[in-house]
């Protein structure tokens, strides 16, 4: 009887350390159809990976990060569908219901998200950090991919010159599809070339606007359709006009290069409006060097005390994008591949974004 007793509880004890290891349920749908994956605190190297020689400048150091509290963040990129749902409306080039929204602004996913929040539903809604996006897509790996790009990825070489519908690739070691290729993704931070040599190693958000210099930084970001296509507002001539968006390279598509055109477009509407603007203000007002403050132009601030160029008017500061995108070739997917651009204005078509959350609790 004594031995039976024994095994019993020893059966009892294995049955409730099995239970106890089970996986949490998966987080539900939220009312317009998001899916979201549960991501663990944890750390990893940020930056460059070991060997890689596809490396940028602004990719290393390679440097510890600690992600101290967990969230949630899309099994899939925002779909077209999820973006009408909430915005009554579809910019994208590419149309289709299941496939990635894009030509959207950064301006524009925060306000996709905001109406999110609108909706109460118990949890926060942002877009996740670049270290959180980053963490994320290595999933643990400490390779410049997360497996063949052929299997995880539509980029240059398979996706026939388009978007395709989210989730066809083989997902990551923590089931997100499509970290890598089919449209790059804004992420909450903004750009300075340097900013992997000073980032905090825990929880790291980005560059202060103090360290940002304004907008620009060496070299800028690369263009529609890879690196280096556009530089920013900085450096020496940092209070000059913006420089005018370059030509499409020969052998650019088509999609290339209406994307150019627009971009082109825009910048001569920022142009024209910032004139307009300082014909109804009148003198400028400020410091001793000109706009806001001493040595330089300030801009003002913004209802939500955000910093605003004085030229256009929009908030300073380079948005970054991470992930490769379907025009793109393989040295452009790596997942420590980061990317600038000129203004959170900016419409592309390989750019869309995913979304992170947390309860409200948190």
């Amino acid at each position: 009887m004594k031995r039976f007793l024994i095994v019993a509880i020893t059966l009892s004890t294995s049955v409730l350390f099995v239970l106890a290891q089970k996986p949490a349920a998966a987080p539900p749908r939220n009312s317009i159809g998001m899916d979201f994956v549960r991501i663990a605190p944890g750390e990893f190297m940020m930056g460059c990976s070991k060997e890689d020689k596809a490396c940028n400048p602004d990719e290393n150091p390679r440097h510890h990060v600690q992600i101290t509290k967990g969230f949630e963040i899309g099994k899939y990129e925002v779909t077209q569908a999820q973006w009408v749902a909430v915005m009554q409306s579809n910019p994208s080039s590419n149309k289709g219901d299941t496939r990635p929204v894009e030509t959207v602004s950064k301006l524009e996913a925060q306000d996709f998200i905001a109406k999110l929040n609108a909706m109460k539903d118990g949890y926060t809604y942002r877009l996740p950090t670049e270290a959180e996006w980053e963490y994320a897509a290595r999933a643990g790996t400490d390779s410049p991919n997360t497996g063949s790009l052929d299997q995880v990825a539509w980029y240059a070489a398979n996706s026939e010159d388009e978007t395709h519908p989210v989730g066809l690739k083989s997902p990551n070691a923590w089931g997100l599809y499509d970290m890598q290729g089919n449209v790059r993704e804004w992420v909450s931070d903004l750009y300075t070339a340097n900013y992997y040599s000073n980032s905090p190693a825990v929880d790291p958000t980005g560059p202060e606007f103090s360290a940002r210099g304004g907008r620009g930084g060496p070299g800028g970001g690369p263009g529609p359709g890879g690196r280096g296509a556009r530089g920013g507002r900085g450096g020496p001539q940092g209070n000059a006009p913006p420089p005018f968006p370059p030509e499409p390279l020969p052998g650019a598509s088509q999609q290339q290069q209406i994307d150019a055109l627009r971009l082109q477009v825009q910048q001569l509407q920022q142009e024209v409006q910032f004139l307009r603007d300082q014909l109804a203000a009148g003198p400028p007002r400020g410091g001793p060097g000109g706009f806001g403050g001493p040595g330089g132009r300030g801009g003002g601030v913004g209802p939500n005390g955000v910093p605003l160029d004085a030229i256009d008017g929009l908030p300073t500061g380079l948005p970054v994008v991470r992930g490769g995108g379907w025009d793109q070739g393989a040295a452009y997917q790596r997942v420590s591949a980061r990317y600038s651009y000129y203004g959170p204005t900016l419409r592309v078509s390989d750019i869309g974004f995913r979304v992170a959350r947390q309860p409200v609790a948190q």
